[in-house]
């Protein structure tokens, strides 16, 4: 198939990836549904075909949102390998174990964060290896796309409420204490993630807050977490952007990525503000209305 994605469509689909992607919306959903709903009917047929320039050029969006994610924590980055080489010098002088130990209290603290976070990026790691052709071929279609954004506004609202129960007095985990089994607990919901319309960081927040995080902890070990999943994800396809599939869409992915770069860094940059002191609802009003708004429209 000739490859026809415009610069103006580039532009377009970075700011809603770099947007949509940190916003818990779906951007894997508004990829799906606002191509559909603008009549760019070549975008939408090729998103369920295994191999296609479409999804190609979806790379370049990837690899931008995540440089925007890793520009606004790069401090915190740095200070998680820097974590991990003191505890690495740690090991050389009291032994291996002292890497595993996470009951002991001096363990460094942005090493025991760098290993959570890798832990619970194995298993969607894994998953998207092996569902996600499969999973675009089946529900990568507005309709289902639609039906999806509908379940993650109510997989948002319930997890509030479910978090109002607890009552106002509840005691929350910080994050660098997160144990290992429930960073991977955590990390696993974002395979639902797979299923266009649900929204990754959406159910990491959610998955968060059940795990005892409060907001703003839960919005960042989501967009942390989400920056080595978003990378590898853009960095294993990336050959196939530089192949015969990435011809004609080559320049169109950098202007994407410049956009989806940006946005994702002003998207982070609100939200991590905005979760201090608000809420999942909102979004999950939204996702709800939208998602039903869309069902009627391509039912």
């Amino acid at each position: 198939m000739l490859a026809s994605v415009t610069y103006f469509q580039a532009i377009v689909m970075g700011l809603v990836q770099g947007i949509s992607e940190l916003f818990p919306v779906s951007s894997l959903g508004h990829g799906v549904l606002l191509p559909a709903l603008l009549g760019w009917h070549d975008l939408v047929n090729s998103q369920t075909q295994s191999e296609s320039f479409f999804l190609v050029f979806l790379v370049g969006l990837h690899v931008g949102t995540a440089v925007g994610l890793f520009v606004f924590y790069r401090k915190t980055w740095f200070a998680l390998f820097r974590g991990l080489f003191r505890q690495v010098g740690t090991a050389r002088t009291q032994g291996v174990r002292t890497l595993w130990q996470f009951n002991n209290p001096d363990m460094d603290k942005n090493y025991r964060l760098l290993f959570i976070l890798g832990a619970a990026t194995i298993p969607v790691g894994l998953a998207g290896i092996l569902l996600d052709h499969k999973l675009r071929e089946l529900f990568a279609k507005p309709l289902a796309a639609a039906i999806f954004l509908s379940i993650n506004g109510v997989i948002l609202l319930a997890g509030e409420r479910l978090l109002r129960s607890r009552g106002r007095h509840a005691r929350y985990t910080r994050l660098d204490s997160v144990s290992p089994v429930s960073a991977v607990a955590m990390g696993t919901s974002q395979i639902l993630a797979l299923l266009a319309g649900i929204s990754r960081s959406g159910v990491t927040m959610v998955a968060g807050l059940m795990g005892g995080l409060d907001h703003e902890e839960s919005a960042n070990f989501s967009f942390l977490l989400a920056t080595p999943v978003i990378l590898a994800a853009g960095l294993y396809k990336l050959p196939k952007l530089l192949g015969p599939l990435g011809q004609g869409v080559r320049m169109q992915s950098l202007v994407g990525a410049l956009f989806a770069m940006v946005a994702a860094y002003v998207a982070v940059r609100f939200l991590t503000k905005w979760f201090t002191t608000r809420t999942l609802v909102p979004f999950g009003v939204y996702s709800l209305v939208a998602g039903l708004l869309c069902v009627v429209r391509f039912a």
